[in-house]
C-alpha cells in the first residue's frame, strides 16, 4: 500500500512539474504538449483510438503466446538432450542478437502488410527469455529431492511433472512477465515497418504529421498496454505459485 502511494505521488509530482514548465515557458504544443492536453485528447478521441489498441493487443498476445509455448518446449528439449542443446542453443542466441527493427521489414516483404509479420516479431522477441529461464528453472532441482524420487523408482515423466515443473514455475513466470512486455514492443515495432492500424501506426503517422499530442497519446496507450499485460501475468502467477522465490528473467 505504501509503495502504491509513493508511485502515485511521484507520478502526480512529475505531471504537475511538466504542466508548470510547459505553461510557464510557453513551450509550443508540437514540441511538448501539456499533460492536461494529452489527457483531454485521450478522453475525447477514445472511440477513434480503441480500434488501434485492440489491434496491437491482439498482435502482442498472439505473439506472446506463440513465443512462450515454443520457448518452453525448446527448454524442455534442451533439459532432456544435452546434444540438442549444444547444437541449437547458439542459434537461439543468434536469433536474440538480431535487431527486431531489422527483422520486421523482411517479414513485411515475405508475408505482406497483415497480421502475420506483427505476430512473428512479437513471438521472436518473446522467445529467448522463455528458453533461458525455463532451462534454469527445470535444472534447479534439489539433489536430495531428486535422490528421493530415484529411490522410489519414479519414472522420468513423474520426475518432470512432480519435481521439475513445480520447481521451474517461479523462473517461468519471471520470463513470462518480461516476455509479455517485450511482445507489446515487438508488435509496435512491426507496425512501424508497415501497417495501416495499431498503436505503432498511430505513433508513426502522428510523427509524420507533427501531431505531437496524438503521438504522446499513442505512447501512453502503449505503456498502459504493456503494464496491463505484465500485471495480468503477475495475477496468474499469484494464483499458481504460492511459494516465494526471487528470480530474474534471462536477457
Amino acid at each position: 500500500m505504501k509503495q502504491s502511494a509513493l508511485v502515485i505521488l511521484f507520478a502526480v509530482a512529475v505531471l504537475v512539474l511538466w504542466e508548470a514548465v510547459v505553461r510557464g515557458m510557453g513551450v509550443p504544443e508540437y514540441l511538448l504538449p501539456a499533460p492536461t492536453e494529452i489527457g483531454r485528447t485521450l478522453v475525447h478521441d477514445l472511440p477513434r483510438l480503441l480500434p488501434h489498441v485492440w489491434v496491437t493487443t491482439y498482435e502482442a498476445l498472439m505473439g506472446f503466446a506463440i513465443g512462450a509455448v515454443f520457448g518452453v518446449l525448446l527448454a524442455v528439449i534442451f533439459v532432456h538432450s544435452r546434444t540438442l542443446e549444444l547444437g541449437l542453443y547458439p542459434y537461439a542466441i543468434a536469433l536474440k542478437s538480431v535487431p527486431v527493427v531489422a527483422i520486421a521489414p523482411l517479414l513485411i516483404v515475405w508475408f505482406g502488410n497483415g497480421l502475420i509479420p506483427k505476430v512473428v516479431v512479437a513471438a521472436v522477441i518473446s522467445f529467448f527469455p522463455m528458453v533461458v529461464n525455463t532451462v534454469r528453472g527445470l535444472r534447479r532441482v534439489d539433489d536430495e529431492a531428486l535422490d528421493l524420487f530415484e529411490s522410489l523408482s519414479a519414472t522420468k515423466a513423474q520426475v518432470f511433472w512432480k519435481l521439475r515443473v513445480p520447481t521451474s514455475l517461479p523462473f517461468v513466470f519471471a520470463a513470462l512477465r518480461m516476455s509479455s512486455t517485450l511482445a507489446v514492443i515487438g508488435a509496435i515495432v512491426a507496425e512501424f515497418a508497415g501497417s495501416d492500424k495499431g498503436l505503432g501506426f498511430l505513433i508513426l503517422i502522428s510523427s509524420h504529421r507533427l501531431e505531437t499530442v496524438d503521438m504522446f497519446v499513442g505512447i501512453l496507450l502503449s505503456s498502459l498496454l504493456g503494464i496491463a499485460v505484465f500485471y495480468l501475468v503477475a495475477l496468474v502467477e499469484s494464483r499458481l505459485v504460492t511459494w516465494e522465490e526471487e528470480v530474474e528473467a534471462g536477457t
